[in-house]
């Protein structure tokens, strides 16, 4: 898969600012502090690996290098001192303010990202890793397909926001209810689909999946980025390549997480 990666990788910390809930399973973070001047902003879908204090500690564990050799570092602490380690989006980043807005999933206390999330207070320290970028559209693609459940819904919203204002681009964005469906960047030549469920045991990405399996999509070259519980980018992707005959140049697809596979370290 194609990859953007920023010409600068560093490991950094920083605190929270302030925290704020933006529906009702949507909660966003602002991080700052000086050492977010090394951050390297790329935009779209960015991502960073967000480094968790485990419960009781008073300040996180790092990493000391940003290359390959932070993760044998890491497996080297001590399993009491070493951080959780997840991937969020950037929503945005203010590099005159410092400031880096990460919008979480609030799933309950099950996960250590969503515990801290809903639990984060102004001063709490966190660390980070900067990283790249997969939403890079195909050269001569005309409409886009962007599709994702709650987990890719921070990705596709940064990227609507950076659009130009020329996109054409049809969206499918599955949320866990009514509630959390939002006001988004209208642009003239972008359609939004908005999928909440009312089913609350229904598998995540089921409904993004039929939703697109029925569309009367556009004939022409689309470019597709799909993301989120890993059987919708893979069944769409299998979906789109077989039965609409899209190339698998033109498709970018993430699997964030597996359903059932719960990871708590």
């Amino acid at each position: 898969m194609r990859v953007e990666n920023p010409s600068h990788r560093a490991v950094m910390r920083a605190d929270v600012v302030r925290t704020e809930r933006i529906t009702e399973h949507f909660v966003n973070v602002t991080l700052g502090g000086d050492e977010l001047a090394d951050f390297e902003f790329l935009g779209r879908d960015q991502f960073v690996r967000l480094f968790l204090p485990r419960p009781g500690q008073e300040r996180v564990h790092l990493p000391t290098v940003a290359d390959r050799r932070w993760v044998s570092q890491l497996y080297a602490m001590p399993k009491e001192r070493q951080p959780y380690v997840r991937n969020y989006s950037v929503r945005r980043f203010d590099p005159s303010a410092l400031e880096m807005d990460i919008e979480f999933v609030d799933h309950g206390e099950g996960g250590p990202a969503s515990a801290w999330a809903r639990n984060a207070r102004p001063g709490d320290g966190i660390g980070l890793l900067t990283d790249g970028v997969y939403y890079l559209p195909s050269p001569g693609s005309g409409t886009q397909l962007l599709v994702g459940d709650e987990s890719a819904l921070p990705a596709i919203v940064s990227i609507l926001e950076q659009a130009p204002e020329g996109l054409r681009a049809r969206v499918y964005l599955e949320v866990p209810s009514a509630a959390d469906v939002r006001p988004l960047r209208s642009l003239p030549g972008v359609e939004v689909h908005w999928l909440p469920r009312t089913d609350p045991h229904e598998v995540p990405g089921r409904l993004a999946l039929e939703a697109v399996r029925a569309a009367d999509l556009p004939g022409e070259r689309p470019y597709c980025f799909i993301a989120g519980e890993n059987a919708l980018p893979t069944e769409l992707r299998r979906h789109l390549v077989r039965e609409r005959g899209v190339a698998k140049d033109d498709i970018t697809f993430i699997g964030y997480w597996k359903h059932g596979q719960a990871v708590t370290d």
